[in-house]
């Protein structure tokens, strides 16, 4: 996809979201990502060699390889959403072989989907592509149903299938954080003894955080709390949906924050609420990479302007599931090579 046509696709937002330039935290002041990011940001760390090593085979694979951006294909909507309400579109998906297939054709530098997904194939792909194995789900089949992370696997089962990293969600805010912090704290830990990169889905869950007014559980100052809880327990990459708001904590009266977090550090604009939420993970040190979201009727220009944001704020990258398997896979490999177009416009630069 050519930069006229991603500037087409901008349509109104195009000035708006090309020229914007963020004020409150400077570029310069971020570690931002790079083909080198490794060699830079993570070898100083804690990591042993066996977790560089990873994280570099993540970003030197597909079509973005040695750029330092990711481009990731999730598939644990079986379970999240039930199959039935995920594979029905597009039946193919049931069978794992099929989502690993799309994220090889789509050149994604890596596919995440359940234990059994990746089990299922991982002698003959787990070679080919970076697995990344959610061991955490929300189970949807309970009778009424409830909100939960429960683990469905262990660290040790994503090593034996030969995983490149472990991901995991937490709903924090929930009655249940609590439980889950600790639970996936123990969980990275070991995944990190054993080589692996942790991914965290750092997800908001509490019907208080949805008022008449907004739904504060995609607040920049919210979620950007939320990722700086995950990478205190060493999340290697944070996965956060796309800021649509701010002022949580004022509006909501809880918890602390400071009037400077919305007069100096961030605006309205979706690039400077994008930006405090990489700030959140540690000025950059730890990679956020946005959710595409739900697929809808314009799944192309929305991924392309999730991109676009997450790009320019700083970001590492997308992680794009259901606009791509819910659709038949020529079209699937279409929209993740759009959304990679973004991060391989040179013209696309960080605000």
């Amino acid at each position: 996809m050519s930069l006229g046509m991603i500037e087409e696709l901008l349509g109104t937002e195009l000035e708006s979201l090309l020229r914007h330039e963020c004020k409150g935290v400077a570029k310069d002041q971020l570690h931002l990502p790079g083909p080198d990011f490794v060699d830079r940001v993570v070898k100083d760390s804690d990591r042993n060699p066996q977790v560089l090593r990873n994280f570099q085979w993540i970003l030197d694979h597909g079509r973005l390889r040695r750029t330092g951006y990711v481009s990731i294909l999730p598939v644990d909507q079986g379970i999240e959403h039930s199959a039935g309400a995920s594979f029905a579109p597009n039946p193919i998906y049931f069978d794992p072989e099929s989502i690993i297939t799309l994220a090889i054709e789509g050149g994604c530098n890596a596919v995440a989907s359940t234990l059994g997904v990746l089990g299922a194939a991982s002698r003959r792909y787990a070679h080919k592509i970076p697995f990344l194995v959610k061991i955490n789900h929300n189970e949807f089949l309970s009778y009424p149903n409830k909100y939960d992370q429960i683990l469905f696997a262990n660290v040790k089962q994503a090593w034996d299938l030969g995983a490149t990293a472990v991901g995991a969600t937490i709903y924090f805010g929930s009655a249940e954080s609590t439980r889950q912090i600790q639970e996936i704290t123990e969980a990275f830990h070991r995944a990190h003894e054993l080589g692996l990169v942790t991914v965290l889905w750092c997800y908001l869950r509490n019907s208080a955080f949805k008022t008449a007014e907004k739904d504060y559980h995609v607040a920049a100052d919210l979620t950007g709390q939320a990722n700086h809880l995950g990478v205190t327990i060493e999340a290697d990459v944070i996965k956060q949906k796309l800021p649509e708001n701010n002022g949580g904590y004022n509006a909501l009266k809880f918890g602390k924050t400071h009037k400077k977090v919305y007069e100096q550090l961030t605006t309205d604009h979706p690039i400077d609420l994008t930006r405090y939420q990489v700030v959140n993970c540690f000025m950059g040190r730890a990679g956020l990479i946005n959710s595409g979201g739900a697929s809808g009727a314009n799944d192309l220009a929305e991924a392309v302007r999730t991109a676009v944001i997450n790009k320019r704020a700083g970001g590492m990258g997308l992680i794009s599931g259901r606009k791509a398997f819910q659709r038949p896979m020529a079209e699937g490999v279409k929209l993740l090579n759009a959304i990679q177009d973004v991060y391989l416009a040179k013209e696309i630069t960080v605000a």
